[in-house]
């Protein structure tokens, strides 16, 4: 008998012995990992937790039933510390307390085992009923993943939808942010909060152009452009396609097939129309739009505008796609005449070509952190019809105002402009979001120009190139914090003065600025806040930076080691010991010789992406990408100063170390992720906000996108969990009371509720989508359609080459 009761034992024996050993094993991970953040100042909690689920590990394996007791009050113990430090924040206390509360469980059920082995009543009521409390309470946690959690949850009424003025409804998106000023708002109520949901596919196109990238190669980005019934699109290699608008017949194509070693991609294009009047200023003291011409009948009457990733501005018939020949030299204009040495890929054109009335202005992006002799960031304009250059705005040498003097060059290495710029036609006046000087992490080499026009707003006039003002937003830029986006112009409320045309642009730092579209001053409150320089000998820091505390942070905050977080509490121990063994500062935490965490990271904040408008709510809506780097200079021997970094953008902005040819350091950066691969600070990583412009408060933030096409490790989990992922791609905002997105780490495009920020729709993608959605209503049919591009999100290995449009049954 006895014999039998031991053999009965033994599975009793060998599970306890297990669950002991896995108990103790975690007890000790916390307790070394808890030792090394005490020493470097943190907190005490895994340290003493470590302890207790060490000691209650050998207890249970030794069968003892205090092994299950000291483990409810490490858990019980638990639970307090995590409110206390996060309060009732979901996803921080997901990744404190669900790991333990499923050992609770395991651990509840598993006692009675342990009574019976010291023969004590197993008491197994208690015992089951403690199990399915805590138990109950994982399965809820669990479910409650699939949900979204508002940052900041609506509240209040949802206002009525404003109904589509006949005289003012959407005509035609004909530039990269629909209009001029670039505000990502289409006056169409078709499609509408309430019937969005019916919402399903029109047509699909294949480009033929599959964007394949490991970060350095083509990527497709675009924002469709439409005029009547024809859509134009871009491919990554520049290839030119019209579309049928209600069918997606191709009309015609022009395969130009252009090519860089690195980082291609088209965002947009640019359209005029010879024949449309001709828009002149209203505001007294502007400069007149210089009229063009096309003889009747000639070609090219209307037109698209290109630039590629090999430095050339093109134009086509809009009717034909055919080559205009009368522009430039047989249809193209030689973007690097003037640039002096300027070899593949130190400098690329992705952004749309701007049209300024008559005029088309060019940025152009120099590659990151590869030395500093590069070329320089001049901005130039040229005639719509025959390409010639009109003027020319060198940051660096502002004296050169057309082609550099014969055996000179444009300034080297000043800042550029490398994204979308908007245009005001009432003012005749470009606005652009200006970028930093070659390299981005050393400012020693950097000229009295380039610190004066760095990271900047920079108005200037259309016509004659000559400036109006400049706004900078960081001064000696060492975070790769050049402006990202294409500034929007809206009407600004402001108390005393009604509405005062403005400029707002979001900043890779999280900032929005509003700035008088005259004067360039904020007209909400900006702050120089004190910084602190960091180690390298004779940079010039700045002392101070300006941060837009009149409106609202996008995530910039400030974070402390109990943002600090993980899947597990495991890996948010390991996040907590590498973020106390950084330096960090706060927002603009300075790179220098020792390991320092910038966040947001030089990713973003607020990316290329843009804002859109909503101007009959006053709302402003935002995506964003929480991403934070860790940065690191390193002194480099004479022989290692002359050797160039790559041009690349999966070295220079994610991640590794890049030599800085010219400069005494080479820089490594990388990620803060956990050792699962994920982000080291809580969610949400990416989120869609709502701006009321009125209040100037955030009216709703929720997360966007799911980890279902993507996970730990580059695992695709499948599971649609509302995580908020970092987004790459702009908005659209509809008068139909929407918000449309499809930047997201999932296949998907979006939908919704402008006025609270419910998700109304989702439509599954093939692959994921970096690109712009657009709408526009059929003239032929009246339908109002929806279309994205999408060639594969930004760390999916999935590509492809769609074209989507969608509309109601």
């Amino acid at each position: 008998m006895s014999g039998s009761i031991a053999r009965g034992d033994l599975p009793s024996r060998i599970w306890l012995a297990v669950l002991g050993i896995v108990i103790l094993a975690a007890g000790l991970f916390f307790v070394i990992g808890g030792a090394r953040l005490v020493t470097l100042g943190g907190s005490s909690y895994f340290l003493l937790a470590g302890i207790g689920l060490a000691v209650s590990g050998a207890l249970i394996a030794c069968r003892r039933p205090n092994g299950g007791l000291l483990f409810a009050v490490v858990f019980i113990a638990t639970i307090l510390w995590s409110l206390w430090e996060v309060g009732l924040a979901f996803w921080p206390l997901i990744s404190r307390l669900l790991a333990l509360g499923v050992g609770m469980t395991v651990v509840a059920l598993s006692l009675p085992l342990m009574r019976r082995a010291q023969g004590l009543a197993p008491s197994w009521r208690p015992a089951i009923g403690a199990a399915a409390v805590v138990g109950l309470a994982c399965a809820a946690a669990l479910t409650a993943m699939f949900f979204p959690h508002p940052t900041v949850p609506f509240t209040g009424a949802q206002a009525a939808l404003n109904p589509v003025d006949a005289t003012h409804e959407q005509r035609n998106w004909e530039a990269y942010g629909n209009t001029g000023g670039g505000d990502r708002f289409v006056a169409l109520d078709q499609i509408t909060r309430d019937n969005v949901k019916n919402l399903q596919v029109a047509w699909t196109y294949r480009t033929g152009d599959v964007a394949v990238s490991d970060g350095n190669g083509a990527e497709d980005q675009d924002t469709p452009l439409q005029v009547g019934d024809t859509v134009y699109i871009c491919t990554p290699h520049n290839n030119v396609i019209a579309l049928d608008a209600d069918t997606g017949r191709e009309k015609w194509k022009a395969e130009v097939n252009a090519h860089a070693s690195v980082w291609m991609r088209c965002r947009g294009l640019a359209y005029f129309d010879a024949g449309a009047p001709l828009k002149q200023p209203s505001l007294p003291g502007s400069t007149p739009v210089t009229a063009v011409t096309v003889p009747q009948g000639a070609p090219c009457q209307r037109r698209i505008l290109m630039n590629t990733i090999d430095g050339k501005l093109m134009a086509f018939d809009a009717q034909t796609g055919k080559v205009c020949t009368g522009f430039g030299t047989n249809g193209r204009v030689d973007l690097l005449a003037g640039l002096g040495n300027a070899p593949d890929p130190q400098y690329q054109l992705t952004a749309a070509p701007t049209l300024a009335g008559t005029t088309i202005v060019i940025g152009g992006r120099v590659a990151d952190n590869v030395q500093t002799d590069m070329p320089g960031g001049v901005i130039r304009g040229f005639d719509v019809i025959t390409g010639k250059l009109r003027w020319a705005f060198d940051p660096g040498n502002p004296a050169i105002t057309g082609m550099p003097p014969k055996g000179q060059t444009y300034a080297r290495s000043t800042p550029n402009v490398w994204s979308a710029m908007s245009y005001d036609a009432a003012s005749n006046t470009v606005f652009m979001p200006v970028g930093s000087a070659s390299v981005d992490l050393y400012g020693v080499t950097r000229s009295r120009l380039d610190h004066k026009y760095g990271a900047s707003v920079l108005a200037l006039d259309a016509t004659s190139g000559k400036e109006k003002w400049h706004f900078q937003t960081v001064h000696n830029d060492l975070w790769d914090f050049d402006l990202p986006m294409q500034p929007s112009l809206v009407d600004f409320p402001v108390k005393g003065r009604g509405k005062v045309p403005a400029v707002i642009i979001g900043t890779k730092a999280g900032q929005l600025y509003v700035l008088d579209r005259q004067t360039g001053k904020p007209l909400t409150k900006v702050v120089e806040t004190p910084v602190k320089a960091a180690d390298i000998p004779n940079e010039p820091y700045s002392l101070t930076q300006p941060r837009s505390v009149g409106m609202p942070q996008i995530g910039a905050q400030t974070l402390t080691e109990a943002d600090m977080w993980g899947a597990t509490p495991f890996d948010q121990l390991m996040c907590r010991i590498a973020f106390k063994g950084m330096r960090y500062e706060g927002l603009y935490t300075a790179p220098g010789t020792d390991k320092a965490l910038q966040f947001p990271g030089s990713l973003g904040g607020m990316n290329w992406g843009g804002l859109s408008i909503d101007p009959t709510s006053n709302t402003v809506f935002a995506n964003d990408m929480r991403l934070g780097l860790w940065v690191q200079m390193f002194p480099q021997t004479k022989a290692q100063q002359g050797k160039a970094g790559a041009a690349g953008e999966a070295t220079n902005t994610g991640m590794g170390s890049v030599p800085m040819k010219g400069t005494p350091y080479s820089v490594t950066k990388d990620r803060f992720l956990s050792a699962l691969g994920i982000p080291c600070q809580a969610p949400p990583f990416g989120t869609l906000t709502a701006i009321d412009m009125n209040t100037r408060k955030v009216k709703w933030q929720v997360p966007v996108g799911t980890v279902e096409d993507t996970g730990p490790m580059g695992i695709r989990m499948g599971l649609p969990i509302p995580i908020g992922m970092p987004t790459l791609g702009g908005t659209l905002a509809t008068q139909g009371g929407l918000v449309f997105i499809a930047g997201t780490q999932d296949f998907y495009l979006r939908a919704f509720d402008a006025g609270n920020g419910k998700e109304l729709w989702k439509g599954r993608l093939p692959v994921g989508s970096q690109g712009g959605p657009m709408s526009y209503k059929s003239p032929k049919t009246g339908k109002q359609y929806v279309v994205i591009t999408a060639g594969g999100a930004r760390q999916s290995p999935d590509r492809g080459d769609y074209v989507i449009a969608y509309k109601l049954p």
